[in-house]
């Protein structure tokens, strides 16, 4: 099992800040399975607007770990080597408690089927041991678009 930081991280996937999600790799067997961590300071930029006086790290902002963990899964393998992840499809997601300034979230990604270019995953963000987030989510692998 890999270990990864948020340098290593960016050799593999093109998220840079403010929209990369992930500050960690604990564990990665590439094209198998992840396990991330999101570390949530009470800065964090959606904190001030979601919600004022009561703040809440949004849903689509969680699924949107879980699938850069995912895309960290899956661009690890040598034959996926400076391609992109592309989302494709977000299916049974579940938001089952609220993930608060101060919190950290692990994300947990297990690689279930591939078709082609075409990805499958389970997903599970759990904040200490509860399960926070569930979603099955898809993917697609591409070549980047070339510059000029």
């Amino acid at each position: 099992m890999m270990m990864l930081n948020q340098e290593q991280i960016k050799e593999i996937i093109p998220h840079r800040d403010p929209f990369l999600l992930i500050d960690e790799v604990t564990e990665l067997e590439p094209g198998v399975s992840v396990t991330a961590k999101k570390y949530l300071k009470p800065d964090e930029y959606w904190f001030k607007g979601h919600f004022p006086g009561q703040p809440v790290t949004p849903g689509v902002l969680m699924i949107e770990m879980l699938a850069q963990a995912g895309a960290v899964c899956a661009l690890s393998l040598p034959e996926n080597k400076g391609k992109i992840a592309f989302f494709a499809g977000i299916d049974k997601a579940r938001f089952r408690g609220q993930v608060l300034p101060g919190d950290t979230l692990e994300l947990n990604v297990v690689m279930t089927d591939k078709k082609g270019a075409i990805g499958f995953g389970k997903a599970v963000a759990k904040v200490n041991g509860k399960k926070v987030v569930t979603a099955e989510i898809s993917f697609a692998i591409a070549e980047p678009k070339s510059e000029g």
